[in-house]
């Protein structure tokens, strides 16, 4: 198994990519820390894990919180002893609000937890990963994040500067023998995604326009690259971004 007794943090793990992040790991052996702000679809996926002889933590984060964020990673050394793989997963749109409609509040909210909470559970993961002298940090960007689009002025943003912190870390921990990567998905079936689609028809109309090879769009086929970029098929991967998104970036 690709992870066997590697130890592995995923954030916004109750639904959608995260929690087939959750799945693809358990199956691979690995010992969970699952977070979210979903505490009822949290503790569904918890015990659906445990069926599969995965260890699993369940834990209630505000990733933008400085405090359980680092009580988050405190919790992984304490029951499991190390921390080989952080998923900085979590995030939240902004209904695709244009610049100048956005307010400041909207702003705030979509940049705390999609930049800041990346950079707080990197940061307090680094601390850990540098004395071990290895680890995995993957995290989740956005197609939006390589590259501009109608509206979502915030969310774009927010997704630059995960691929920003990314690079950064990838370059000043590579020697430490931690890598840090970046995944960037396109149009992907999610609860969260499907909410936000301004188009007749819903998901299933809106993502032939995005998806050039199918049946992808799927949250299995990010957690699959996931998987990849966490275990030692990757190792000599580090500071990179994976679009996966059916070929959507290549026009």
């Amino acid at each position: 198994m690709l992870l066997e007794n590697r130890v592995a943090i995923i954030t916004g793990a109750a639904s959608g990519i995260g929690r087939a992040m959750a799945r693809r790991f358990a199956k691979e052996g690995a010992k969970l820390v699952l977070a979210d702000v979903q505490e009822e679809r949290l503790n569904k996926l918890a015990d659906e894990l445990k069926t599969t002889n995965s260890p699993v933590i369940a834990r209630l984060v505000d990733v933008s919180s400085t405090e359980a964020s680092e009580a988050m990673i405190d919790s992984a050394l304490e029951v499991f002893g190390r921390l080989d793989v952080l998923c900085n997963n979590a995030g939240v749109l902004d209904n695709l609000t244009p610049v100048e409609d956005t307010s400041d509040e909207l702003w705030d909210r979509v940049l705390r937890v999609n930049a800041k909470g990346p950079f707080i559970a990197s940061r307090s993961a680094l601390k850990v990963m540098a004395k071990q002298g290895s680890g995995s940090i993957i995290n989740t960007s956005s197609a939006a994040g390589l590259r501009g689009g109608r509206g979502g002025g915030a969310y774009t943003a927010s997704k630059h500067a995960v691929i920003g912190l990314t690079r950064s870390i990838a370059w000043y921990y590579g020697k430490q023998g931690i890598r840090c990567n970046a995944i960037a998905p396109g149009a992907i079936m999610t609860a969260m995604a499907g909410g936000y689609i301004p188009h007749q028809g819903g998901f299933d109309a809106y993502q032939p326009h995005f998806q050039m090879v199918p049946p992808h769009g799927r949250a299995a086929d990010v957690a699959d690259v996931a998987l990849f970029l966490a275990s030692d098929e990757s190792r000599y991967v580090n500071g990179v971004v994976l679009p996966v998104d059916g070929g959507w970036m290549s026009f």
